[in-house]
């Protein structure tokens, strides 16, 4: 029998964060020392009181389903989340607890794409965003940017990319994969241009707590009402909260769109697992001493992986603000960011993310949540392979 795959599926690109992670397992697997740069996620456990409190539970039997957008007591502690750190007043209808920050962007996809309408997205992206709009049926509209202007779009960029078919701007601060984070003025000023054009902004927040030195994080849609109204805010508690696998994200939305998202996931996932939000509501109501920890240790990677990458013949490095990762620049060896990545794995077995995968063909992702040992042992590796290039 022959099978017909659809087009939107046949279509997509395979996420290469995903595909290079399960290549160092294997590797991993058959003996070889990988030392991993891919994974976006916290290599810090997470904090045991979040465990408890979904162990607990278990226990009393808390097994069954729940209401598709999450649970009263999760979304709550999600409007106290917003007002606590953005200055955001919600409803609790406004907001939808997900499986995962990716499916919370996902369905804001669905929700409001119709076959082609426009979707705007800044190059560096995370890989999934153009995916997710081709899903829906949309157009992603890509703007490059460069190390050069530390890979921020500014307004002028913004406002040209509009036309009568655009629906939304992705916008994504503390960005993965660059670790780019926009100051308030400039988060301000993209915003104003999609006030005054009528554009909504998906604004993923989700490295909202994780920066460093004299960065600051705000919110596009803490700036005025309008701005509130035009904003689609997601995030989740994979990296703050070290929770990937829990895979519970959330958002939220002016209340038609929450209304039409809750829709589209009481007819596909249904809820998130059932147990895993009573952690979600440790997490965001418990304790947050874990980041006085966390945060140091991020940054004094980030600084060292920073130093070592500025340091090697044919790479430059933008350094981070965010998040956990760093792009840099390795168009200077000559090599495409694929050719580069797939080399130095097998050559110095280090395992890295091709730029290309984000839109950017000169770079490639490193990211930094990984032990210090792994750190300085996998630079010194790249090191090596790089100036092996030179001769």
């Amino acid at each position: 029998m022959k099978v017909k795959i659809s087009q939107r599926a046949a279509s997509l690109a395979p996420s290469l964060t995903l595909a290079i992670s399960a290549k160092a397992k294997q590797l991993r697997a058959a003996g070889q020392d990988v030392i991993g740069f891919g994974a976006g996620e916290p290599d810090f456990d997470t904090p045991q009181p979040i465990k408890d409190a979904a162990i607990a539970a278990l226990q009393d039997g808390f097994t069954k389903y729940t209401p598709a957008s999450g649970i009263p007591e999760l979304k709550e502690a999600i409007v106290e989340k917003f007002q606590r750190d953005n200055g955001l007043n919600y409803s609790s209808s406004q907001i939808i607890v997900s499986c995962g920050g990716k499916h919370a962007c996902y369905n804001i996809m669905m929700a409001l794409c119709d076959a082609g309408d426009e979707v705007i997205i800044p190059a560096p992206y995370w890989l999934s965003y153009p995916e997710m709009v081709k899903l829906a049926g949309g157009n992603p509209v890509i703007l490059e940017t460069t190390d050069a202007t530390q890979f921020k779009v500014t307004p002028d960029q913004l406002e040209a990319a509009i036309t009568d078919k655009t629906r939304l701007f992705i916008l994504n601060s503390p960005s993965n994969p660059t670790g780019t984070v926009y100051s308030p003025e400039e988060i301000k000023a993209l915003g104003d241009v999609c006030v005054s054009r009528g554009i909504l902004i998906l604004s993923d927040e989700i490295y909202e707590h994780l920066v460093y030195g004299d960065a600051v994080h705000r919110s596009v849609a803490s700036f005025s009402p309008e701005h509130q109204d035009h904003t689609i805010l997601t995030h989740g508690l994979a990296k703050a909260w070290s929770m990937t696998g829990w895979r519970l994200g959330f958002m939220a939305a002016p209340e038609p769109i929450a209304k039409a998202i809750n829709a589209i996931q009481s007819h596909s996932t249904s809820n998130p697992t059932s147990f895993a939000q009573k952690g979600g509501v440790e997490a965001l109501r418990g304790s947050q001493d874990h980041l006085k920890s966390w945060l140091p240790e991020f940054d004094r990677r980030r600084r060292f992986a920073h130093e070592q990458l500025a340091s090697m013949p044919g790479v430059s490095c933008v350094n981070a603000q965010g998040a956990f990762y760093l792009f840099p620049n390795i168009s200077a060896t000559g090599l495409s960011s694929s050719v580069f990545c797939e080399r130095l794995l097998e050559e110095a077995q280090v395992a890295a993310v091709p730029g290309i995968a984000f839109g950017s063909d000169a770079y490639l992702r490193i990211s930094y949540a990984t032990s210090m040992e792994n750190l300085e042992k996998g630079m010194e590796r790249m090191a090596r392979f790089v100036s092996s290039l030179q001769g």
